[in-house]
């Protein structure tokens, strides 16, 4: 998906359209992630479905839980949910940051790697490669 080390630095707007598709990514996890918990705060806590949304919601950014859980069942699957709410957010964030990181190392190793290939060229000018 990214370009190799040899490779030039992408164009912006082929890089726009990859920050699209990372975008559409990472919006698609959240939504799998965000129906996974309005489906067990619904089913499994027997909370409305606007209410359901509301505390998946919550658990999801980290702001923390709307309603009290109160049977044994409802706790655990909170604590899973919140568990894999943690992973699901960072994971996409990763996802989303990724090209972007991408670009900036690889810009900066376009540049070392112009530098020390006019130090190959020189050496080998001078019968030494």
């Amino acid at each position: 998906m990214f370009e190799r080390k040899s490779d030039q630095l992408l164009p912006l707007p082929r890089f726009a359209v990859r920050m699209s598709y990372t975008l559409f990514l990472a919006f698609s996890i959240m939504v799998i992630a965000l129906s996974i918990g309005t489906a067990g705060y619904h089913f499994i806590v027997g909370l409305p479905m606007v209410d359901a949304l509301l505390n998946a919601a919550m658990i999801l950014t980290g702001m923390g839980p709307v309603a009290t859980m109160q049977t044994a069942a409802s706790k655990l699957f909170a604590t899973v949910y919140a568990l894999f709410s943690g992973v699901v957010f960072l994971s996409s964030v990763g996802v989303l940051f990724a090209p972007i990181l991408h670009r900036a190392l690889h810009h900066f190793h376009l540049d070392e790697s112009s530098d020390s290939g006019d130090e190959q060229t020189e050496s080998q000018k001078r019968g030494h490669g």
